[in-house]
């Protein structure tokens, strides 16, 4: 019954609608209208054989029908037919709308003629019809992916107004803008900038302090300050150590049915040190990648590949070992296209793909180079540590590994899985439809020729196909990274789907912008910080978030960025929020992971028939509840309830941008998880410990919540939520000793239970708020 009234109590507060929009890409917009002057095979025609053409007449030469295949020129242009009489027929004839079959069969009403065939449930519009029939009558040109043409400094644009531009950012932007009718929105207030950038670039709310300290900075210098200090501190590494945990697909349990516990924590220790550091890119993903391997390979280089080895492995009995330990090869390598190329390598494991230029041959060429390590397919207990893996002792956390923390380890050594070659190399095979036992073809390591050939000079190792990422004419790995930075600070990336930079992916909104960052990322070493501080600085980053009806009708996706995004906060972010604003939060770096509050019991419904530590969910105690969320134990079965609610990965594989939900869960786990209501009473407890009367006690409160002062009315509405909430203790309707006992956090030398209890509803109120759980 109370948390029943609870509800009703805030639900006006904690439900603030949004104008929800259907979903229009700009290449939709641009292709609705009128046809363009010229069509371009990049922007308007690809899209169209991507999607309603590959898959019958694309890469796969298995799967090609009719001898016809549109992904290339000189596939489109052939002759059709084996017979004489009909060898003069061509599915495209460059400039002749009347000879060329494609357009002929497009247009046709005849079922047995029409492509595509109507069996195939796929159609085009008649817009996208007169398209194709104007490239070909224009002289259907082809050019090469965009994404595998390598990035070249482009040429800054010229805009109309200059004097809103911090950076060649802007200009990018603003030409775009003024294209499409469109001017950028005012500068956010300093109070919006702070929390943008404090959240953006530390995870955590801004202090009362830092807002006061900036608000009141009148230097030219301030915004620049502010977004050093932020850049520099420990907070900005875990942040972005956060990120890298569903890239690296980190967890700390093998998976599978019994999903014994793994200790995988040191090599999260490392990905800590080395942003703090601000390691150079190339170097942070060549030591993941090859680190055993270096000339000068030490225990450090060599616990920093285990990146390679965060993937799920059995101990289910029954299970054939080869068949898995072909399994986690193929992680490996779909996890360095998905990460690095921004590719979907995996659609080449049974056949060619379909719609990229990645044959079966060159995914296998690939996953040689992941096919060196004396790895089990099947663990036999749940105590044995999958080899290879090296033991990081205390006495090495005191000296040469510094930065993995011991001190919570429970052990005087810890096993971490790394990797290490084998003296003879494992032969690899193309296998037949992708299935372990079949092999057919022996292959060697290589790299999918139209991306960039492997150059010869460089070793068949990881080493080498390091070297061979970061080579100065791959055209996808400085894209791949500054898109995903890009995503991070406005919600999506340049190019949306940052999962897939190939056929079917998303064509970047701001291409010239794309390749200006790559380069730029590439000429200043591989500086990740110097890109996110160059990106925060443009006026782009810094605007409001307010919008208008012109601009939601115009753009109501924002791709155009007339506008900052409004984006709700990550899932770990708002557990850390929460625990930040209250005073609650343990900021020890690094060490073992750690267990929060969940819900009972949900372990032990799904613990498979091996037991081990992780057939029991028990909770951390003291300080450890109140831990980063990225330190919370990952079992992969079973992860965080309330962090996969608010759309975290799983950690089964490897993910570079999370989905995006709304729903009625999100809003329960803000009401009932108890680390909330805790956070709540805590909050409550410091804010009488400050101050004496209810008005202040609210705005400080909603301050410490939202980074600014509430309006005369939400001090009102909040006030009558206090005093309605008194009413219902008084009459006995709400249990206060019931509600005051969830978490671990106690105090005693509050004078007033019911003052506390009321208190605290209205701060878990505050924390219920739309703004709250809002980046801007």
């Amino acid at each position: 019954m109370f948390w029943f009234s609870f509800v009703l109590l805030f639900v006006t507060m904690a439900c603030q609608s949004e104008n929800k929009k259907p979903f229009a890409s700009l290449e939709k917009v641009e292709t609705m209208g009128k046809l363009p002057d010229t069509v371009d095979f990049s922007l308007h025609i690809k899209p169209i054989l991507s999607d309603r053409c590959f898959k019958c007449h694309g890469p796969d030469e298995n799967a090609i029908e009719a001898g016809l295949s549109l992904h290339t020129a000189e596939g489109a242009y052939k002759a059709l037919g084996k017979r004489a009489e009909r060898a003069e027929r061509h599915a495209i004839v460059p400039g002749n709308v009347e000879q060329s079959e494609l357009v002929k069969r497009i247009f046709s009403e005849d079922p047995d003629v029409l492509m595509p065939p109507p069996e195939a449930n796929l159609s085009l519009s008649e817009h996208e019809k007169e398209l194709l029939k104007k490239w070909v009558a224009q002289g259907a040109e082809y050019k090469e992916h965009w994404a595998f043409l390598k990035p070249s400094m482009p040429s800054i644009p010229k805009t109309i107004d200059n004097d809103w531009c911090k950076n060649e950012i802007d200009a990018f932007i603003l030409r775009k803008l003024q294209e499409n009718g469109l001017e950028p929105s005012p500068r956010a207030t300093k109070e919006r900038l702070v929390r943008r950038i404090s959240f953006d670039f530390t995870g955590l709310p801004p202090s009362l302090g830092q807002i006061e300290a900036f608000v009141e900075n009148d230097s030219p210098s301030a915004y620049e300050d502010m977004i050093d200090t932020l850049l520099n501190s420990m907070d900005y590494a875990e942040n972005m150590a956060t990120d890298w945990m569903e890239v690296a697909r980190y967890a700390d349990t093998h998976g599978y049915q019994d999903d014994f516990e793994r200790t995988m924590w040191p090599w999260r220790d490392w990905v800590i040190k080395a942003f703090y550091e601000n390691m150079p890119y190339d170097e942070f993903v060549t030591v993941q990648l090859a680190g055993d391997l270096l000339p000068n390979a030490t225990k450090e280089t060599i616990l920093a590949t285990g990146f390679n080895r965060n993937h799920k492995i059995t101990a289910e009995g029954g299970v054939i070992p080869e068949e898995y330990r072909v399994e986690y090869v193929e992680d490996r390598t779909n996890t360095f296209g998905t990460a690095f190329l921004g590719l979907t390598m995996e659609c080449a494991r049974c056949h060619d793909h379909k719609y990229d230029p990645i044959s079966q041959k060159e995914h296998f060429q690939l996953f040689s180079f992941f096919n060196n390590i004396n790895e089990k397919g099947l663990l036999s207990s749940a105590d044995e540590i999958p080899e290879p893996y090296i033991t990081i002792t205390k006495e090495e956390a005191e000296g040469v590994l510094q930065f993995v923390n011991m001190n919570e380890a429970t052990v005087e050594e810890v096993p971490v899985m790394v990797m290490k070659e084998m003296e003879r190399p494992r032969p690899t095979y193309v296998l037949d439809r992708g299935v372990y036992d079949q092999p057919t073809e022996q292959v060697f390591p290589a790299t999918p020729e139209r991306i960039l050939p492997f150059p010869k000079d460089y070793p068949k190792n990881r080493l080498g196909l390091s070297k061979w990422l970061f080579h100065q004419d791959n055209p996808l790995t400085a894209r791949v990274v500054v898109n995903r930075v890009w995503q991070k600070m406005f919600g999506k990336g340049l190019v949306e789907s940052s999962y897939d930079f190939g056929n079917q992916g998303s064509l970047p909104t701001h291409p010239e912008l794309l390749d200006f960052l790559a380069v730029k990322l590439m000429e200043e070493n591989w500086d990740l910080k110097q890109l996110t501080k160059y990106i925060a600085i443009s006026a782009t980053y810094q605007q409001t978030t307010r919008t208008t009806q012109d601009l939601l009708k115009k753009d109501p996706e924002n791709r155009l960025l007339a506008r900052a995004p409004r984006l709700r906060l990550a899932a770990e972010t708002i557990r850390d929020q929460a625990l930040a604003v209250s005073g609650l939060l343990n900021k020890t770096v690094g060490g073992p992971s750690v267990k929060p509050y969940q819900p009972e019991g949900i372990w032990e419904e799904t613990t498979g028939g091996g037991g081990g530590s992780t057939a029991r969910y028990i909770p951390s105690t003291g300080k450890n509840l109140y831990r980063k969320s990225l330190y919370t134990f990952w079992k992969r079965t079973v992860p965080p309830p309330s962090m996969m609610t608010f759309d975290a990965a799983s950690r089964d594989l490897c993910s570079v941008k999370r989905e995006e939900t709304n729903t009625p869960l999100q809003a329960l786990v803000l009401l009932n998880d108890p680390q909330l209501i805790e956070a709540a009473r805590a909050l409550a407890y410091h804010t009488i410990k400050e101050k004496n009367d209810i008005e202040p006690r609210i705005v400080q409160m909603f301050r410490k919540a939202t980074s600014r002062f509430p309006s005369e009315e939400e001090v009102t509405a909040l006030k009558t939520f206090y005093e309605n909430s008194m009413a219902k203790i008084e009459k006995g309707e709400i249990n206060i000793d019931e509600y005051l006992s969830i978490g671990a956090f106690a105090k005693d030398d509050i004078k007033s239970q019911e003052e506390w209890a009321g208190l605290a509803m209205t701060a878990h109120a505050i924390l219920n708020l739309d703004e709250t759980i809002t980046r801007g």
